[in-house]
């Protein structure tokens, strides 16, 4: 199940942890994997996957808001392989803090990652995906949203926003892709809280804004109905389930990934 043999898929923001358990993942399904990331290098963890794939997975410096280095991704994609079957737009950044505290280059920041960066990558994504041959299996784009992007929250405001516009993004590009006769699937995925460098960090924020660290823990983990936070690896198993024919017929719609969290 989930099996993805021959796929060539690109992963953006893989240095990260749901990046670098989606790289890892693809590659044990059977595909190529071009792993994208601002860092000069990987991580350590998507270094020791990289290791591990034996050769499935390469990885290349990427700026998600650049649109020249978006064409150069593409181009070194096209010259190793020959056609692009999978994008994942996970490249993100958070925003906390009241809204009238957010300053504009932040904002500026936040919206280039979270939103232009997706619209590019789409953009490149179609342009190579629509020459695919016609008996290869449906291409397949996944865009990280959120449970950010389903409901508000109180200190988050231009995050939601963002997650929000990915959400919407993600349903008309699966409409337009179809309309257009492009054989491309969109779908938005939408994690609650992971345990990842990102969710770290807000934790240290409400530590260092006086809240005891084990209360942290039981909030983070309590706001999900299973009782526990979210690891990478349950976001990366519904990745490569959009990105397999498993979900053949399914585009246009989110793939909710929260522990329950939005049921309440």
């Amino acid at each position: 199940m989930n099996r993805v043999d021959g796929r060539i898929a690109l992963v953006t923001g893989a240095a990260g942890g749901i990046g670098t358990a989606t790289c890892r993942l693809l590659a044990e399904g059977g595909a190529r994997v071009i792993a994208t990331d601002l860092r000069e290098a990987p991580s350590a963890s998507l270094a020791a996957a990289i290791e591990a794939s034996g050769g499935a997975i390469r990885y290349l410096r990427h700026d998600v808001t650049d649109d020249a280095q978006w064409g150069a991704v593409l181009e070194a994609t096209l010259a190793a392989h020959g056609r692009l079957d999978v994008l994942v737009n996970n490249a993100g950044l958070f925003m906390h803090g009241r809204t009238e505290d957010a300053d504009l280059p932040s904002i500026a920041k936040l919206f280039d990652v979270n939103l232009l960066g997706v619209v590019l990558g789409t953009q490149h994504a179609f342009r190579a995906m629509k020459a695919r041959p016609k008996d290869l299996p449906l291409a397949s784009i996944v865009n990280l949203s959120s449970v950010a992007g389903l409901k508000g929250s109180q200190m988050a405001s231009l995050y939601c926003l963002t997650k929000g516009g990915v959400r919407l993004f993600s349903k008309s590009c699966a409409i337009e892709a179809a309309h257009l006769g492009y054989r491309i699937r969109v779908n938005s995925i939408h994690p609650g809280i992971i345990d990842t460098e990102m969710a770290r960090g807000v934790a240290d924020g409400m530590r260092a804004n006086g809240v005891p660290a084990d209360q942290v823990a039981r909030a983070m983990a309590g706001a999900h109905p299973l009782g526990r936070m979210g690891e990478a690896q349950d976001v990366a198993r519904g990745i490569v389930f959009l990105a397999s024919d498993d979900s053949a017929f399914v585009t246009g719609t989110e793939l909710v990934v929260d522990g329950g969290m939005t049921a309440r």
